[in-house]
């Protein structure tokens, strides 16, 4: 499910998103992970990855100009085991680097909700999320449309579906 069309949904997605995400944080049936990793410019393709129980998060990216800067990735699963939940961001806000792609890719469940924003919302402003068209979202994946992608990424946001045992 991408995220909603229309100026309402994407109000409604806006408030309740982060707050899905700080309960699966609250509330994580395993301890949430947070870890630091530095994105690097250069050109080449780099990944970065973390696992919770069964769930996996991995970005994968590639930039260029100027010098590493510091992202984080916060993954969680809810304490029913419904959601899992990966965050990639950079804490400062706006990255400086030219992305010339990115793909954001879980794996043990199903993308319910993904984002993707050109700037990262701190010190008071708000995200700014990349336009539509820039980007896709299928089942497992978050990633860069070929020649739509305006290079600018800042902060990626995923809620997916884990599978549901049925007795």
């Amino acid at each position: 499910m991408a995220a909603p069309s229309g100026r309402s949904g994407r109000w409604l997605w806006a408030a309740v998103v982060p707050a899905a995400l700080l309960c699966l944080a609250a509330r994580a049936a395993e301890e949430p992970s947070t870890a630091d990793f530095d994105v690097r410019p250069g050109g080449e393709v780099h990944s970065f990855s973390r696992s919770l129980g069964d769930y996996t998060c991995t970005f994968t990216y590639s930039a260029q100009g100027g010098t590493n800067e510091q992202w984080q990735m916060n993954i969680g699963v809810s304490e029913d085991n419904l959601l899992f939940s990966c965050s990639v961001w950079r804490p400062q806000g706006k990255s400086y680097l030219f992305f010339t792609q990115f793909k954001a890719e879980v794996k043990g469940a199903k993308i319910e909700y993904a984002m993707a924003y050109s700037q990262a919302g701190v010190g008071g402003q708000s995200d700014v999320p990349l336009k539509q068209e820039e980007f896709e979202i299928t089942e497992t994946t978050v990633s860069h449309r070929e020649g739509k992608f305006r290079f600018e990424l800042s902060k990626l946001m995923i809620v997916a579906k884990t599978p549901r045992d049925e007795l």
